[in-house]
């Protein structure tokens, strides 16, 4: 079963200044987050604030190639956790044809924000994520951090917050 989740924000790990996606449970308080790279984190920000960029971005051209293909991106599902590695995969249709393909979830919650389509999580993955949330090695404790992700306010999430 998959967990329907929304962006709780967008913020920096004060441990390792690596981006974080904070997901949020839509039926729940649990968080998630996710590790992500500055490239992602700034595609993510772009159209969280909708802010308009001169030029289609990578994320803007997949969405547009999608659509002028006559398909439609139904949803995103983060489907694992392998080695502190998630992955995600787009499910998509096109001329009444199911199609899926692999993704990095960075570039899937990118593009789902953009198709304005719906993100979910596999349950395990919520599971382990909640539980091991690891992130880089260097990081705080698994239990460290899900106390200070599960404690923030709309404040702490800074002007990325939904």
């Amino acid at each position: 079963m998959d967990v329907e989740v929304r962006i709780r924000g967008l913020m920096m790990d004060p441990a390792t200044n690596m981006p974080i996606v904070v997901l949020k449970d839509v039926a729940s308080d649990t968080v998630m987050p996710i590790w992500v790279g500055i490239f992602e984190a700034n595609a993510i920000a772009i159209e969280i604030e909708k802010l308009a960029a001169p030029r289609p971005m990578t994320h803007d051209l997949t969405r547009n190639l999608i659509h002028h293909l006559n398909g439609i991106l139904e949803k995103v599902v983060i489907t694992e956790l392998r080695d502190d590695t998630f992955f995600a995969i787009l499910w998509m249709r096109q001329d009444n044809e199911p199609i899926t393909v692999d993704a990095r979830p960075s570039d899937a919650i990118a593009l789902a924000l953009r198709a304005d389509c719906p993100i979910y999580v596999s349950e395990q993955v919520m599971q382990s994520a909640k539980l091991n949330t690891s992130g880089p090695a260097e990081g705080p404790t698994a239990e460290q951090l899900r106390g200070w992700l599960e404690g923030l306010n709309d404040e702490d999430m800074g002007r990325y917050k939904m």
